[in-house]
């Protein structure tokens, strides 16, 4: 520490005597002598340790602290970001986040206390193969549009342990990811976003939560795109779902999973896991799911809706119209379910109750839809509260309470008291394996507003928006560009494009649809 006071103090003098050019953080004028000074101590020695400092950075497009490829350390500072961006670059490469790891770099942060505001402005972004960020007993906070908490993309990691995130924006979940993805892992903490098209969790990458607390207050609480995940354990989610996002679907839910086309997640199937915990939708349904192969899973969690509509897998404004439904497995352990399950003519369900789980509700009231099969296993149990139809059925004996209503398998009623043996049933063909991005029906529903749209506003062509619903994804759609091409399988995400260059432009006159964040 003595060498470094007395390379701080030297740093100073000749600053003050105008003979040290001084840059750090991309050379953001806006910053202090002495933070600069700080800065630039710092890079002469990559794993050197800051503490009580305050860095700022008020340069559109700029960072307050930014790790380039080298391993650095942070404890008991402050971050303050300003300054607007827009385009793809916030969202994929991580411009104008108040803190940025890149190229390798592994960040260590501990309380620290960030704010951002400005538009396209997140708080922490992780980015790219083999960057890897640290956080814990931190605070963020977020003012702006487009202005996730946790960003992490490319196949870059972030874990954070005992945070309290607060996003205000429009697109700005506080746990957010976008084009490649990586792996995130929250432990603890309490995260809560406010804005329109901003759940609590947005991902397109594998993210884990355990004992956290996540709310929003406009949004869903959880939105899955494409083939990734969400895992939590021991949480505790309340969505009050109350703002749609644009024109793709008027419903409102705790959780979507599906497809938005926008090549910003691969195709394939996308997972929800939830163990222990509690669920809460305070406006709306608990599950949709739409234009996707899905995943769900609960075990022993507490679920509290609003309404009676439990599950909905049903086509929505993304993807081709005909093939844009959902393939939806659903496995229950332990686990009370309540509520009305609906599955379209282009969807397909296979439900499995086990472990003394129980469900009281009805499958598609209204008729024969969609292919659905329900198995229950040992003392697992389903009473109905209207008339119900399936395709297959496996039970015991006791497992089926008619409960004065009437179980059509596969057109035929069922009798109380008797055992059936059934089978899975096959997904819909074509259903959620859309080609990707096809005109508007790949707006997220986190993107909400375009970077042409003024605040409060939607987005052009909403039935692309992401879920998230905030400011306009880059490259999304509006401004005519395009975000870089979706990898293959196994492939690495795209490069950072270099200091100056364009992604490149759809064919003439073309648009890449927004994809919908949020939930819309």
């Amino acid at each position: 520490m003595r060498k470094r006071a007395l390379l701080y103090a030297n740093l100073l003098a000749l600053s003050a005597a105008g003979g040290l050019m001084l840059s750090a953080c991309g050379s953001h004028t806006a910053q202090s002598q002495e933070t600069t000074a700080i800065n630039a101590a710092e890079d002469a020695s990559q794993s050197d340790t800051s503490e009580n400092v305050r860095y700022e950075n008020t340069e559109n497009g700029g960072h307050a602290l930014h790790a380039d490829g080298e391993s650095a350390s942070y404890n008991n500072i402050s971050v303050v970001k300003s300054g607007d961006s827009e385009g793809d670059e916030p969202d994929f490469y991580g411009e104008n986040a108040a803190v940025l790891a890149e190229n390798g770099a592994k960040l260590t942060i501990s309380n620290a206390d960030i704010t951002t505001d400005g538009k396209h402005a997140n708080g922490v972004f992780s980015y790219g193969e083999g960057t890897s960020v640290d956080i814990s007993d931190s605070t963020i906070h977020t003012k702006g549009d487009g202005s996730g908490g946790l960003m992490t993309t490319g196949g870059a990691s972030m874990n954070a342990e005992n945070l309290n995130v607060t996003t205000e924006g429009n697109s700005s979940a506080p746990i957010r990811s976008d084009r490649g993805g990586g792996t995130v892992t929250v432990t603890g903490g309490h995260y809560e976003s406010n804005g329109v098209g901003s759940p609590a969790i947005y991902s397109t990458a594998d993210i884990t939560a355990k004992d956290a607390e996540l709310v929003s207050n406009a949004s869903q609480g959880v939105v899955v795109e494409g083939k990734n995940s969400v895992t939590l354990e021991n949480t505790n989610v309340t969505a009050n779902h109350t703002k749609l996002n644009g024109s793709n679907s008027d419903v409102y839910q705790a959780v979507m999973l599906y497809q938005s086309m926008s090549g910003d997640a691969d195709e394939g199937t996308a997972s929800f896991h939830m163990t222990g915990g509690s669920l809460t939708s305070k406006n709306g349904g608990m599950f949709f799911v739409n234009n996707t192969t899905a995943e769900i899973s609960l075990e022993n969690v507490a679920l509290t809706c609003a309404t009676d509509d439990l599950l909905r897998i049903a086509k929505a404004g993304w993807g081709q119209e005909g093939s844009n439904g959902g393939n939806v497995t659903f496995t229950a352990a332990n686990q009370k379910l309540e509520g009305q399950t609906t599955v379209d003519d282009i969807s397909t369900l296979n439900m499995y109750l086990k472990d003394g789980s129980s469900y009281t509700g009805a499958v598609n009231t209204d008729g024969a839809a969609g292919s659905v099969y329900v198995e229950l296993s040992g003392d697992s149990t389903w009473t109905l509260t209207g008339d119900s139809y399936i395709t297959s059925l496996t039970c015991g004996t006791d497992n089926v309470k008619l409960n004065g209503h009437t179980l059509y398998v596969n057109g035929t009623p069922y009798t109380e008291g008797t055992a059936s043996e059934g089978t899975a049933v096959a997904a819909y063909a074509g259903s959620g394996n859309t080609e990707a991005g096809t005109g508007e029906n790949a707006d997220r529903p986190d993107g909400a507003l375009t970077d042409k749209t003024a605040p409060g506003e939607k987005a052009p062509g909403a039935a692309g928006q992401k879920p998230n619903g905030g400011a306009p994804e880059k490259g999304k759609g509006g401004d005519g560009q395009t975000p870089p091409q979706k990898p293959a399988d196994g492939q690495q995400p795209p490069e950072k494009p270099a200091d100056g260059q364009q992604t490149e432009k759809p064919a003439d006159g073309q648009q890449q649809p927004e994809k919908p964040e949020s939930s819309q």
